[in-house]
Formats: structure tokens, C-alpha cells, sequence
């Protein structure tokens, strides 16, 4: 095992295997010279009182199975077919959640929300939140931080709840039971949830980029054709009754959702007033972005210093039009003279993924379900519900990529664990029939 089901799986591995070896290796070095010290007299095992009682129930049964030999066979067969419908219900689950004791709310909105707006849904959910009696404190975070390693959009909204100890929980409430009536509770139109833990979260997005226990990539060469493929694998996954009662929620990332303020420089009409592109942009740059012209020194920290339009001044598209552009003869014209101002929809943010243009698909799946069970439901209903063109292809990724990688090994590694134990049994017991028994 690798990844992070080695790192969890791997201490209990060595601890068994260090047992077993330093067992073996007392057994034939310091037990034999234990009994030697320790252990005096004649010691006759057929008169032990646990041995006589251990034979007299014991030897009934071998009696009775040897008298009975076929019944007993057919009765032992009966009990093997018996437990084949239990074994095809039980479910492939793979690296169990381990409880942190915190929960990560996750909901994700439309690309082209505001900050204002993005802001006053997270504060209206971490009142909601609050209400919860098991709830000790809500902290939410939208967008990026000031971290470089955290590129998240404003669409992104991330919410740490701390919960109180279990002991001052309602009685009768459980983790998955209070992760339901926070979902029932936190229905915003529009925003789907994500609900996991921190730490986990942060894993996992490190390893595969899904914030969710399962994501779908689609990859091709055109961000509209993949975003239409993932909003119908998205549909499908919530509508299809094959999965909806699995699915606590799906979404598609919106590919060309984003909305962008562009200025379209008119070069012909920037000529005629003797400017270029480039004293245009410059003018553009200073008003709106902001041009760094110093350095403030604070400590061992170093922020640079700014200067652009007061924001009343390039908060709407009508101040924007009154942006002045100097021209060589100490004219002042507006911008809309040499330059006009649109807003398009675009892509706020592309993805790059072995060559290819890629979007994700979030999907929280319910803890009744193991992700491979659910992987297998999902796959036909997305090969049923979703047409996807040649040179568009899915895959699937998060928890799963881990349970795949672990049993292509496994299917090596487990029948050749067993051919070597009936090896070394047969080289033992030089018998087929004893070795197979």
C-alpha cells in the first residue's frame, strides 16, 4: 500500500510483523531457558485437569462427525451456501473516516458571485450553524487567504465548525445524524454541500485537487463542450433513482461561468490623439489595478504601496467612462474616446491535467454507500443519461483513485501470499490432501 492508505495502514503492518518475529524468536532463546529455571518435576500433560476436560468435550464431537461423516458434510456445505447472499450485501468500503472531532463545511457557488454577496451568505450561514446545541464555535473563510498554496476562488466557501464533546450532545444524536440535520438545515438555492473534515480535506485536495470524497474529471479541448458534459453527469448523478438516494450532493464547476470587465482599445482612434496601445493600458493599470510605487518596511515584513482611483471613482461602468487619458499636448479625453468597455463571460479559472483542459465534478456521497458501490452505480448511470463526443473522455478520481491502486496490488499480492503458504505447508506435509485440509 502507498499514498495515504499506506501511511494508515502501514504502523499496524509493522506492529504484527515486529510481534510476530521477536514471538518466534523468544520462543527458541529465552522460553527454553525459562523452563529449564523455572519449572521443576515430573510433568505428565494427560493428567492436567484442563487437558482431561478440553478431551471430554472434544472427543464426543469427533465421535459423533466421523459416525455421521456425509450429513455432517452436507450440513457443513448447506452453512458455506448459506452465506453467499450475506457476503454479495456487504459493501467495498476503503480507508474508513477517521473522526477528527471537527466538522468542514464546504457549499460551492455560481463563479460570478461578489465579494459583498459571498460574504453576507457565509455570515448568514455561520449564524445557522450556530444554532446547532453541539455546536461550539463557526469559522468561515471565502476565497483565497494570504497564502499562495490556497488559490481558492470566491466561489469557494470553506466553514470550520469545532464541536462540543459528545457528552453535551442531545441524547440520541450521532456524527452521521447531526451531519443530516445540518444538511437539511443549510439548503441555500444554488449552493451545494460538501461536508468532510479538515484534515482530510486538506489531504486530499493536496494528492488528487477534489475537495469532495469522489470527483469526476472531464477532459477535451473545448471548455464549453466539457462544462455542458459535466452539468449533465452532474443531472444525472441527482435525478437518476439509481443514485439520487446515494448522493448528498453534485456539482459541475461552471468552466465559462466568469465574468470579466474588458476594455477593447480602439488603435485607429488612440492614433489620431497620438497614443498607443500601451500608454492606454498603462492609464487602465493605474485607475483600476493599482501601480506599486514604494515600499513600506514594518518590521522583518515588507508590503509594497499602491495607488489607483478611490473606489467610488471605478466601482460602476459610468466611472469607469469618465477615466481621463493625457495625450501628448497635455490633453485630457475620456477613455470611451479610444477605448470601449464591455463585460464578457469567461472562464475564471483553467484547469491543465495531462495536456488536456479539465473540469471536476463534486460529489459528497452518503456514508450508507461505499465509494467503489457507489462508483459502480454511477458509472452506468452516466454511460445511460450522458453522450459523451469523441475526444471528450471521464475520469474518476478522489478516494477511489486509492482503492483502484490498491487492488490492482492486491490481485497480485493476495493469491500469491496463498500459493506460498500451501507451498510451504505442502513442502511440510509432503500430502496434497493434508495441505488442502
Amino acid at each position: 500500500l502507498e499514498g495515504t492508505e499506506g501511511r494508515l495502514f502501514k504502523p499496524l503492518a509493522y506492529t504484527k510483523t515486529y510481534s510476530m518475529f521477536f514471538a518466534a524468536l523468544l520462543s527458541v532463546t529465552l522460553i527454553p531457558a525459562l523452563a529449564i529455571l523455572l519449572i521443576r518435576g515430573r510433568i505428565r500433560s494427560d493428567e492436567s485437569i484442563l487437558n482431561r476436560l478440553l478431551k471430554a468435550a472434544y472427543a464426543p464431537v469427533v465421535r459423533f462427525s466421523v459416525r455421521w461423516r456425509w450429513p455432517v458434510i452436507v450440513l457443513a456445505l448447506l452453512a458455506l451456501v448459506a452465506t453467499v447472499p450475506i457476503y454479495r450485501s456487504l459493501g467495498n468500503e476503503f480507508m474508513p473516516p477517521l473522526n477528527e472531532g471537527s466538522i468542514l463545511y464546504m457549499p460551492t457557488t455560481l463563479p460570478n458571485i461578489s465579494i459583498e454577496e459571498a460574504t453576507r451568505v457565509m455570515q448568514t450561514m455561520n449564524r445557522e450553524l450556530k444554532k446547532f446545541p453541539e455546536v461550539e464555535r463557526v469559522f468561515g473563510k471565502v476565497g483565497r487567504s494570504t497564502s499562495p498554496t490556497d488559490p481558492a476562488p470566491l466561489s469557494m466557501i470553506e466553514t470550520n465548525i469545532m464541536l462540543k464533546s459528545e457528552s453535551e450532545w442531545r441524547d440520541g444524536m450521532t456524527w452521521d445524524k447531526l451531519i443530516g440535520e445540518m444538511d437539511n438545515a443549510m439548503r441555500f438555492p444554488g449552493m451545494p454541500n460538501i461536508w468532510w473534515m479538515p484534515i482530510q480535506t486538506r489531504t486530499e485536495m493536496l494528492a488528487t485537487g477534489i475537495r469532495s470524497s469522489l470527483g469526476i474529471k472531464v477532459f477535451g479541448p473545448d471548455l464549453a463542450a466539457i462544462e455542458s458534459i459535466a452539468v449533465d453527469i452532474e443531472r444525472a448523478l441527482l435525478n437518476d433513482e439509481r443514485t439520487a438516494p446515494h448522493t448528498r450532493s453534485a456539482f459541475a464547476e461552471r468552466a465559462t461561468g466568469g465574468y470579466f470587465l474588458d476594455f477593447d482599445i480602439d488603435r485607429k482612434a488612440a492614433a489620431r490623439f497620438g497614443l498607443n496601445v500601451n500608454d492606454v493600458q498603462a492609464v487602465i493599470e493605474s485607475a483600476m489595478g493599482g501601480v506599486k510605487v514604494s515600499e513600506t518596511v514594518e518590521g522583518r515584513e515588507r508590503y509594497g504601496i499602491l495607488v489607483r482611483y478611490a473606489r467610488e471613482y471605478r466601482d460602476n461602468i459610468e466611472a469607469l467612462e469618465r477615466v481621463f487619458v493625457a495625450t501628448p499636448t497635455g490633453a485630457q479625453i475620456p477613455i470611451t474616446q479610444v477605448a470601449d468597455i464591455r463585460f464578457r463571460t469567461g472562464p475564471p479559472m483553467l484547469r491543465n491535467e495531462d495536456g488536456q483542459l479539465v473540469s471536476f465534478v463534486f460529489v459528497d456521497v452518503s456514508d450508507k454507500i461505499g465509494i467503489a458501490d457507489y462508483v459502480d452505480l454511477a458509472r452506468n448511470v452516466v454511460a445511460d443519461n450522458v453522450e459523451i463526443v469523441s475526444g471528450y473522455r471521464i475520469d474518476w478520481a478522489g478516494q477511489f483513485t486509492y482503492f483502484e491502486r490498491a487492488k490492482a496490488r492486491l490481485t497480485i499480492l493476495v493469491p500469491l501470499t496463498i500459493f506460498l503458504i500451501f507451498f510451504m505447508l505442502y513442502m511440510h506435509r509432503k500430502s496434497i490432501t493434508e495441505t488442502l485440509i
